[in-house]
């Protein structure tokens, strides 16, 4: 079974459209990516905030706009982004990798679609 390549340029540029929410301004544009790494269909991000004390509603919006503009790239197949230097980092990165949850994993959804 082959894996498909990720196109670098691609991913690149799926991540020069995230705007930082309370700014207003590409997070490219401002430097905050620190690490990106691709390997057999993964990407691994990693981009610090702007302050330490970032309000953590746009934290969170950069690393959720990340992970699924990320996994709209063709040949993708996981997306792990990290936050560093903020003070609410380790519960973001929790929030915004946690696995997806579905009717068969949820029993609450699953309650609401049998009524």
């Amino acid at each position: 079974m082959s894996v498909e390549q990720v196109d670098i340029k691609e991913v690149q540029k799926q991540i020069s459209k995230i705007v930082d929410p309370e700014i207003g301004m590409p997070i490219v544009e401002m430097n905050l990516i620190d690490k990106l790494d691709i390997k057999d269909g993964e990407v691994d991000v990693e981009y610090h905030a702007t302050t330490q004390y970032c309000p953590p509603v746009f934290a969170l919006k950069i690393s959720q706009d990340l992970r699924d503009g990320l996994l709209q790239v063709k040949g993708v197949k996981g997306v792990k982004v990290l936050v560093t230097g903020h003070y609410f980092a380790d519960a973001i990165n929790r929030q915004v990798n946690r696995p997806a949850t579905g009717p068969e994993t949820n029993p609450s959804d699953q309650a609401q679609a049998s009524s």
